[in-house]
């Protein structure tokens, strides 16, 4: 859509382009035409007057026609080089719409080399071979016979690069980095799983320790309550290291 418009715009300039040079040139036969035939009395003078500073001067229409007819002559001078200037963009223009013709036609012959259409090796024979096909594309038929001769050998110059970045290449590429992702994402989702693991072992084992630690406390009380409480029944303790009660004795009855 906007290529479109875009040769719609260069399509009305050119066009304003042509009818300006038309009405200066035409303007400039008229007027002249006009102010001769005025000079030799075939037609009169434009007759106007115009006063300024209280002064009138009764040949204001004369002057006027005169200085016109000299400012449309004056303006004609310029038109050659406003024409050089035309036929510059034009071909600026040209050349732009060849060079866009040639890129395609060349993206056209390389992708059909990346998918390995053409087998000759040699210089000649490749560039022939790549012509013709470019010759016989849908897309590509309505193109100069010498554009298409640049985009074939462009594509032989680039042939290298086709080979290195063939399709098959390129697939296999493509391939083997999906693959070492798969890999990665197998990986990293293991490493997680572990992390999890990781995360709950240590979680139990201090709620292990916790617990450990609550019983410790208890038995401890427990101990000492006993060594408060036994003397008063009449009994004796012997407790090991570990807070094990192993012998109690009764004391004799006094």
């Amino acid at each position: 859509m906007a290529g479109h418009l875009k040769s719609v715009a260069l399509l009305t300039q050119y066009l304003l382009h042509r009818l300006a040079v038309i009405v200066f040139v035409l303007s400039a036969l008229g007027l002249s035409a006009i102010t001769i035939a005025s000079f030799f009395g075939l037609l009169p003078w434009l007759e106007f007057n115009v006063s300024f500073g209280g002064v009138t001067y009764e040949n204001a229409g004369q002057i006027a026609q005169i200085g016109l007819t000299a400012l449309a002559v004056l303006l004609c001078f310029y038109l050659p080089a406003n024409g050089r200037i035309m036929a510059l963009e034009n071909s600026h223009r040209r050349f732009s719409l060849g060079m866009q013709d040639v890129a395609r036609a060349y993206a056209a012959a390389h992708a059909a080399d990346r998918t390995g259409v053409f087998q000759l090796s040699s210089e000649f024979d490749a560039v022939r071979e790549r012509l013709a096909y470019l010759r016989d594309h849908p897309d590509l038929g309505g193109l100069e016979p010498d554009l298409l001769e640049v985009a074939a050998q462009m594509s032989h110059i680039s042939r290298e690069l086709s080979d290195v970045y063939s399709d098959e290449k390129v697939a296999r590429a493509r391939a083997f980095l999906t693959q070492r992702q798969q890999e990665i994402e197998a990986f990293n989702a293991r490493l997680d799983q572990a992390k999890q693991i990781s995360r709950e072992l240590k979680h139990w084992a201090h709620e292990v320790d916790l617990e450990e630690s609550v019983a410790s406390s208890q038995l401890t009380r427990l101990r000492d309550d006993l060594r408060d409480v036994l003397p008063e029944l009449g009994l004796e303790e012997m407790i090991r290291q570990d807070g094990r009660v192993i012998d109690l004795t009764q004391k004799a009855a006094e």
